[in-house]
C-alpha cells in the first residue's frame, strides 16, 4: 500500500491542542502519526487523501498557534521499516503485553496480543486504547456477548475474547481494519469475533452483554441511543476518544438522558475513559 506523508511544523502548539489536531486527522483517514523534532508527521494512504479535507480541517481547527506543513510520498518499500522502528511493545496493568508480529512472546504474562502494526490504528499506544485494555482486565468478561464498535484492528475484541466472552461483532466504517481484525484475530488464535463494515445500522435491532466504543465524542453522541437500545438490561458500557474537562460533562448527561448510569472514569494525559451501566 502506498502512503503519502503530512510533516506537520509548530513551534507553539501544545500538546493538548496536538491530540485534538491528531483525532480530527484520523477521521479523515491519517492513520499513522509520529513526533518530530519541529512537531508530528502523520500517515494517510495515498488513495484516501484529499487535500481539500485537510485544508478545511485545518482551517477550522488551528487556532491561537501558527502550523505548516509539507506534504511526502512514502517510497512503499519502506513503510514496514518504518513501522518496525517506531513500534515498541508495551505493557497494560502489569498483566496484558502488546507486542508486533516482530517481537518475542513473554509467556510470563497472563495475556499477550500480537497486533501486526501493518493495519496501525488501534495498537495500545494510543492513551485511550490503553484505558479501554484497562477497563477490559478489570472487568467481567466471562460468556458476555460483546460489541466492538471502531474496532480498528480488534484489540479490544480480542482481549475481551481471552477475557472469555461468548462471542463479539466488531464492527468499522473502513475496510482496512474490518480486514485487520480477521488477519489478527488469526494470528491470536480468536474465532469468535466477527468483523463487519459499516456503522450504527449494522447493530440495529441487536443485543449485547457489553458495548466498547473507542471513537471521538461526536460520533458516541450522534451512536449513544443505537447503544442505549442494544444493550441488555445490567449491560455495560466502555466509552473513549474525548477529554475529560471539555466533553466528559456532555458525555454524562447524553448518557443520563438514556437512562445509562456513570459509574466512573479514567484519565491518562486529559483523554478520558468511562464507565456506564443501563438501569
Amino acid at each position: 500500500m502506498k502512503y503519502t506523508a503530512v510533516n506537520f511544523v509548530s513551534t507553539d502548539i501544545q500538546d493538548w491542542q496536538k491530540d485534538l489536531l491528531i483525532a480530527e486527522l484520523a477521521d479523515i483517514g491519517f492513520d499513522t502519526f509520529e513526533d518530530t523534532e519541529e512537531g508530528f508527521a502523520g500517515y494517510v494512504p495515498s488513495a484516501n487523501f484529499d487535500i481539500q479535507a485537510l485544508e478545511t480541517l485545518l482551517l477550522s481547527q488551528v487556532i491561537d498557534y501558527h502550523l505548516d506543513y509539507q506534504i511526502n510520498d512514502v517510497k512503499e518499500e519502506n513503510w514496514n521499516a518504518l513501522w518496525e522502528s517506531n513500534f515498541n511493545a508495551i505493557v497494560v496493568d502489569e498483566t496484558c503485553y502488546v507486542r508486533a508480529t516482530f517481537h518475542d512472546s513473554k509467556p510470563s504474562y497472563i495475556y499477550e496480543i500480537v497486533i501486526d502494526p501493518k493495519m496501525s490504528f488501534g495498537t495500545g499506544h494510543h492513551q485511550t486504547t490503553s484505558m479501554m485494555l484497562s477497563y477490559i482486565l478489570e472487568n467481567n468478561f466471562q460468556d458476555k456477548k460483546v460489541l466492538d464498535m471502531g474496532c480498528g484492528t480488534g484489540i479490544l475484541a480480542i482481549l475481551a475474547s481471552k477475557k472469555g466472552a461468548k462471542s463479539i461483532l466488531a464492527v468499522d466504517y473502513d475496510n482496512i481494519c474490518v480486514d485487520s481484525v480477521k488477519e489478527n484475530s488469526d494470528i491470536n488464535g480468536i474465532t469468535n469475533i466477527l468483523s463487519l463494515l459499516g456503522s450504527k445500522e449494522v447493530i440495529t435491532g441487536q443485543k449485547f452483554d457489553t458495548i466498547l466504543a473507542n471513537i471521538n465524542r461526536n460520533i458516541l453522541l450522534d451512536q449513544m441511543s443505537t447503544y442505549a437500545n442494544s444493550l441488555n438490561a445490567d449491560g455495560e458500557l466502555y466509552l473513549s476518544g474525548f477529554y475529560e474537562q471539555e466533553d466528559l460533562p456532555i458525555i454524562r448527561k447524553c448518557c443520563e438522558d438514556l437512562s445509562l448510569t456513570y459509574v466512573n472514569h479514567k484519565v491518562t494525559d486529559k483523554w478520558c475513559a468511562a464507565k456506564f451501566i443501563k438501569k
